[in-house]
């Protein structure tokens, strides 16, 4: 039970998260939103090590810089895809296939023991073609961009799975460490080269948006990074108590939270069938918690 609490309580973070990113995304460039949920979360982690024992191993370290580096690009794609929107589309998305992966190599491995597994992967993949139709004209449809986005996100968000899996039992937090140290290296790299290239042409968006902005994106960047840490140090305690297959399914429920948010903040629309989908994976996700 208290697996799928973790799960669900990260879900609910990650979609939070997401949400507070992508709005930071349409005012600043999605690097240096992720930047900075990278560094925000780094803060918190490292003062969770305080009092968490962990040990600090090659191993831990190796498995975290990795997740790290594909968490980045993830969430980097990610937020650049939601900013392009609409949210309620795009999330479910990057969600389905963040968990398909680590699904299959759980079964792979022989890291299932759930015998709901075939039947919530079945009833998953309807959800995701209900929430993926917009019957409605007025509302918004994704690009050929952003679905691709989309897709490359989920895929690398499975692998942030997978890689945190493989980190030792008795690291405690020590791997989300290694994660967000990679993370901001990376990233601080990127928003070096971007800065050097835009040296110059002034016709090109500013990396870090207008003026007038910055001060509630950084609120929106804390925010989504404080979320996002919580979300990543309870899957990581998830994975200790449960399976691997479970924990990155209950996680990738993490659409509702920001299709919630998007329609009461944003207006997006929200229809039936994309509501009949969400409650299909919700019950897929209750079958493999059983």
């Amino acid at each position: 039970m208290l697996t799928v609490f973790l799960g669900l309580s990260g879900a609910l973070a990650y979609g939070a998260a997401d949400f507070l990113g992508g709005v930071a995304s349409r005012r600043v460039s999605p690097v240096v939103v992720t930047a900075g949920v990278a560094v925000v979360g780094l803060i918190l982690i490292l003062a969770g090590t305080l009092v968490v024992d962990g040990v600090w191993s090659p191993e831990a370290w190796f498995w975290g810089a990795l997740s790290g580096i594909s968490g980045a690009a993830a969430i980097g794609l990610l937020y650049a895809c939601l900013a392009m929107g609409p949210m309620s589309i795009l999330s479910p998305t990057t969600a389905f296939l963040s968990a398909l992966l680590p699904v299959s190599w759980g079964l792979g491995t022989g890291g299932v023991t759930s015998p709901w597994l075939f039947p919530a992967i079945g009833l998953a993949l309807v959800a995701v073609i209900l929430v993926g139709i917009v019957p409605d004209p007025r509302a918004i449809r994704p690009t050929v961009k952003g679905l691709a986005m989309a897709v490359a996100s989920g895929l690398l968000i499975g692998l942030f799975y997978v890689f945190i899996d493989q980190t030792p039992a008795d690291s405690g937090l020590t791997p989300l460490v290694a994660n967000r140290l990679s993370q901001t290296v990376v990233l601080f790299l990127v928003i070096g080269v971007l800065l050097i290239r835009r040296a110059g042409h002034t016709s090109r968006p500013p990396l870090f948006g207008h003026k007038g902005n910055r001060r509630s994106v950084v609120w929106l960047v804390v925010g989504s990074g404080l979320l996002d840490a919580s979300a990543n140090i309870a899957v990581i305690t998830g994975l200790r108590l449960g399976e691997l297959a479970v924990v990155s399914v209950l996680t990738a429920l993490y659409p509702a939270g920001t299709i919630l948010l998007a329609a009461a903040v944003l207006r997006e629309r929200v229809t039936r069938v994309q509501l009949t989908g969400l409650g299909l994976a919700l019950i897929a996700s209750a079958m493999l918690a059983t």
